[in-house]
């Protein structure tokens, strides 16, 4: 059955920290992104493995280790961030995922596909420079 998109806790974080690492000027630990998203450090390892994986970070390790884009934050959008942790957004007219409605007009109005539509427009228009 589908469903409203939601924005995961994982995806949340993603985006949170891809404009933290962008905003600074330094490298960016897992460590100072856990504690400016109180969130957990092994969840978030796990979220930004995702990132580097995706070619949106890149890591160094050791003490003086952490995370810089790999692009400049004015060529990632949140979209590409929700993706590489998410996957696609697909856009469905139904909520029931039938090609023939019983009614003959949408009980829903046609929403859940607005809303989704809206959700995945917004990620795709906006850059990760445009938060920092």
């Amino acid at each position: 059955m589908a469903k409203v998109v939601t924005l995961s806790e994982a995806a949340s974080l993603a985006i949170h920290a891809v404009v933290l690492i962008a905003s600074a000027d330094k490298l960016v630990n897992v460590n100072q992104i856990a504690k400016a998203t109180e969130s957990s450090k092994n969840h978030l390892a796990k979220v930004m493995q995702r990132l580097v994986k995706s070619n949106l970070v890149s890591s160094t390790r050791g003490p003086a280790g952490g995370f810089v884009l790999k692009k400049e934050a004015s060529e990632i959008t949140l979209y590409d961030i929700y993706y590489a942790v998410e996957g696609p957004i697909e856009l469905q007219d139904c909520p029931l995922d039938r090609p023939i409605c019983p009614f003959d007009k949408c009980i829903m109005g046609g929403i859940i596909h607005k809303l989704t539509n809206d959700f995945k427009k917004y990620l795709m228009e906006s850059k990760v420079s445009s938060f920092i």
